[in-house]
């Protein structure tokens, strides 16, 4: 990382309090000078491709340190998501060990410290060891994590997680959910139990669930008054229930990730490519998922970047690791697949990837804040696995052509990733 020494970037589009304004921009300093704004109608014939974006926050990131770190570690994860226009991750607690206490969390922290690009916020867990049996020490770390989760497996117990959520609302955090009903899957439950799995005989993975879980959990957040945030939602009935409780005025919050939004099961090959949980749902559900986009009940998107090794990734759909890469992908993906083909607005996606998170999750960024990018929306290339510079390379999207490449990403008023092509 280095300082933003003066560097003149020239005129672009520049996205602040919801609203896109061209203008003239050097940096100098890390700190963004903004000059001769031209603001609604006289500039949308100007011509440029180039715009400013508020840094981007994922609050569902797997970076995998400490305890796995062939599959990813702290430094190639966060230049990876730097290298997207990432300012701002929040990394799941699927360690060893579990930060579960002050003293298992710290071991992570101490890595971030060392070795993060950007701003990485760790959540802690919700029970020791992530095994579902009794709570974590949660009054020990909730000041130092972002929030509490198991991610990578449900809360099975009712009691325990009406626990968790009264020790979470007390202590003014909330709890993030990964909705898993282990008991309504089929043995070996590999991908969605749609067509593709009736038709070659993979056993399936059940809409239910997920939904029945949430279901449980927001008639716990009533009953609690927790704030609540449903991870990578893939299911229409999970987009009913979320609407629902909105509607009757529960704190709750949820995210999918692009692979949801962007294929089906319908797009399904044997290969480990196209594995992760929750696995890719049926046409129906993705439909669900854009409609939920456009009215506002889901109200982020998070990659669940997942990555593996080549050889956990190579055994099909049967045997290989669940979890995909995907934080170098999102953008040039959401705004190729959504925002060119007029599903919702850049305004849109920008708000979704940057604006909400950060506000749900209480993480100060922002262009005035020093965290912003700058992207060419015109420039279209192939995504080439091999070039990605996370250490996972496995991604359904490997081929396919997308626009918008990052240009450069400031945080904390430094420069941390240039294009060098």
């Amino acid at each position: 990382m280095k300082n933003a020494e003066r560097i003149d970037i020239g005129h672009c589009r520049i996205f602040r309090d919801g609203v896109f304004e061209f203008a003239d921009v050097r940096l100098l300093g890390g700190q963004a000078e903004i000059k001769d704004v031209i603001s609604g109608e006289v500039f949308s014939d100007t011509e440029t491709e180039r715009y400013l974006f508020p840094g981007f926050t994922d609050v569902h990131v797997h970076l995998r340190e400490p305890g796995f770190s062939y599959k990813e570690t702290v430094k190639s994860g966060t230049y990876a998501a730097a290298s997207a226009g990432y300012t701002s991750l929040c990394s799941m607690p699927n360690l060893s060990p579990a930060p579960d206490c002050a003293e298992n969390l710290s071991r992570q922290t101490e890595i971030i410290d060392r070795d993060a690009y950007i701003k990485v916020f760790p959540y802690g867990t919700i029970t020791e060891e992530r095994k579902g049996k009794q709570l974590s020490r949660m009054e020990e770390i909730a000041d130092k994590v972002i929030a509490f989760t198991d991610d990578g497996s449900g809360v099975a117990d009712e009691e325990l997680m009406e626990a968790a959520m009264k020790k979470a609302a007390k202590l003014g955090k909330i709890i993030a959910a990964h909705a898993e009903d282990l008991t309504l899957i089929e043995k070996g439950g590999c991908i969605h139990a749609g067509e593709y799995a009736a038709k070659h005989g993979f056993p399936g993975i059940s809409s239910e669930s997920e939904w029945k879980q949430v279901e449980r959990d927001l008639k716990l957040v009533a009953k609690t008054g927790c704030k609540y945030h449903v991870c990578h939602v893939s299911t229409a009935e999970t987009v009913s229930l979320i609407r629902q409780a909105k509607a009757a005025g529960l704190d709750v919050t949820c995210e999918t990730a692009p692979h949801y939004l962007i294929l089906s099961d319908k797009d399904l090959k044997d290969d480990g490519r196209f594995k992760m949980n929750p696995p890719l749902r049926s046409e129906r559900d993705r439909q669900a998922l854009l409609e939920g986009l456009s009215d506002g009940i889901v109200d982020m998107i998070a990659t669940d970047h997942a990555p593996h090794s080549a050889e956990e990734k190579s055994k099909g759909l049967l045997k290989s690791a669940m979890g995909i890469t995907g934080i170098e992908t999102a953008f040039p993906l959401l705004y190729t697949e959504l925002v060119r083909k007029k599903v919702i607005t850049l305004e849109k996606l920008i708000t979704l990837m940057s604006v909400a998170p950060a506000q749900r999750f209480g993480i100060k960024t922002g262009i005035d804040s020093g965290d912003f990018c700058l992207y060419d929306l015109s420039r279209e290339y192939e995504i080439v696995p091999e070039k990605l510079f996370s250490m996972g390379k496995s991604t359904p999207f490997a081929g396919r052509k997308v626009f918008g490449k990052c240009l450069m990403t400031v945080c904390n008023h430094k420069t941390v990733y240039e294009l060098s092509e």
